[in-house]
């Protein structure tokens, strides 16, 4: 058997930045077994597979060791496949996931993902938290993530994690931000446990961080750059529980795999 496979950077204007995704788009699922393996040969923070259903997709994203319930920048390449590569005429995509049913709504160059709001709340600071990040918060928050509050982009990019400390964590990873210079915030998102120890450019980071900035900067709408190495610029708004997120998308690969 062999499958078509796509690789796509996320949140990218150009290639070789933001963050890398594979997508595989399938006539019917695999064994889990399978495209978890094939998660691991990829060896990237997140692959998407996709089976049609009805008029909408279903999409679920597995990292080199798990599958996970949610996945802003694997969404976006995948919604990129649809429209750019696979012909799809419509102006919207709705992928049923494990997260519920998630929009894509194609804007011009960009791609906007309609994903839902999921506020942190103020939380006691790990012990291993600092020890993993080599320095205080300010303030740390908890969700799905812990989000941990720093008061300047240099702090942010400076921090040079401790990825023992950080696996020892209950929660998926570690979101730090602080105010931007050019942007209105900026991020950097750790998860070694889930075989990510650091994600280029997180999507669902942001279901956290828009909530927070839109409360902190009194605005509904906002940019945001995540400052890893590759990087990359994400479109917040807020609408009621729900945040869309936009950014922009470019194939870089396609490949085959044989089962």
């Amino acid at each position: 058997m062999k499958l078509k496979q796509y690789q796509i950077d996320a949140f990218a204007e150009r290639a070789f930045e933001g963050n890398p995704a594979a997508v595989c788009p399938l006539e019917s699922w695999l064994d889990d077994r399978i495209m978890q393996a094939i998660a691991e040969e990829n060896n990237l923070s997140e692959t998407a597979f996709l089976v049609p259903s009805g008029d909408c997709f279903d999409l679920r994203w597995f990292t080199p060791v798990s599958e996970v319930d949610l996945c802003g920048h694997a969404t976006l390449a995948a919604a990129h496949v649809l429209f750019d590569i696979l012909g799809y005429a419509g102006r919207t995509i709705t992928f049923a996931t494990r997260s519920g049913d998630l929009s894509v709504e194609r804007q011009g160059h960009l791609l906007a993902m309609d994903f839902p709001a999921t506020p942190a709340q103020a939380c006691a600071i790990p012990e291993a938290l600092v020890a993993g990040l080599g320095r205080q918060p300010l303030e740390v928050l908890a969700g799905g993530d812990y989000l941990a509050v720093f008061d300047s982009e240099a702090a942010v990019r400076a921090i040079t994690p401790d990825h023992a400390w950080l696996s020892q964590l209950e929660l998926r990873g570690v979101i730090v931000t602080a105010a931007g210079s050019d942007v209105d915030f900026v991020s950097r998102f750790f998860a070694p446990k889930y075989g990510v120890p650091e994600d280029p450019v997180t999507g669902s980071a942001h279901c956290a961080l828009a909530p927070y900035w839109a409360a902190r900067l009194g605005k509904r709408t906002l940019t945001a750059r995540q400052v890893s190495r590759r990087g990359g610029r994400i479109g917040c708004a807020i609408q009621g529980e729900r945040v869309i997120l936009s950014g922009s998308a470019v194939t870089v690969m396609e490949t085959e795999i044989t089962l």
